[in-house]
């Protein structure tokens, strides 16, 4: 069975995101970008089940410009076997990347399709879902657990308040929380081996679907600055505290 995973370029986690001073989006300039973490969970677990010898083979897809090709390379030295990007100067939405992913999958033909519950940089978390409808596959989302045997996936998923169990039938679309597992560490001898190895690139437009995003971000602005705490001596002082701010009837 072959596996496809879609991943995203993103500002790295552990930088701090900065705004642009016109406000028009958040300024990523010399700023360090990686595989979205989720994504990277969703390979990892591609990975276990192709060292299961439930999956033959991993294929790997990103969409955006050539300097995409970065988290692609990071892909092949965890250990996937193909590598795609789907290049385009036009980010698209959630709906754009769904319509591109299911226009790939026709000629990969995938067994299974793995990717993050969500992206860190927008958190919409509905590319997996319109790309189950579109495929009229069925999905799980936020999966922290994924048990495949006789063509059905078994997937625990995270839900407000507890955990579910649904079980689908392959083949189907399945998004990861990072609770799923932990990517394993990336080895700078198999970085450097990625540098050598292929990259299949496609236009995003020659697959003939539409996908510009239909969504315009208007402004970007930092969150409002939290006011300073206030130390309080005892309980009955706090009491007080938050009766004098209406917190407390």
């Amino acid at each position: 069975m072959k596996a496809l995973v879609a991943i995203k370029r993103v500002l790295d986690y552990s930088i701090q995101v900065r705004v642009k001073p016109d406000q028009t989006d958040v300024d990523l300039a010399g700023s360090k970008m990686s595989i979205n973490p989720f994504d990277e969970v969703a390979i990892e677990e591609a990975l276990r089940l192709k060292e299961a010898g439930i999956v033959s083979e991993i294929v790997t897809v990103t969409i955006g410009a050539s300097v995409a090709q970065d988290v692609l390379r990071h892909a092949l030295a965890m250990g996937v076997d193909r590598v795609t990007l789907l290049e385009t100067d036009t980010a698209p939405d959630s709906l754009g990347v769904a319509k591109l992913l299911a226009a790939l999958v026709k000629d990969e033909q995938p067994g299974l399709i793995l990717l993050g519950k969500q992206a860190i940089d927008d958190d919409a978390a509905q590319a997996g879902a319109m790309l189950s409808a579109l495929l009229g596959w069925p999905q799980a989302s936020a999966a922290s657990k994924i048990v495949i045997a006789d063509g059905k996936a078994l997937v625990t998923r995270e839900i407000d308040g507890g955990t579910q169990t649904v079980q689908l039938t392959l083949p189907a679309v399945i998004s990861a929380d990072l609770r799923l597992n932990d990517p394993r560490f990336v080895k700078l001898p198999n970085l450097m081996m990625a540098k050598k190895k292929p990259i299949n690139t496609v236009t995003a437009n020659s697959l003939g679907v539409p996908f510009a995003a239909r969504q315009q971000q208007v402004r970007v602005s930092e969150p409002a600055q939290r006011p300073a705490g206030v130390l309080v001596k005892s309980v009955a002082e706090l009491v007080a505290a938050l009766k004098a701010k209406g917190a407390l009837q």
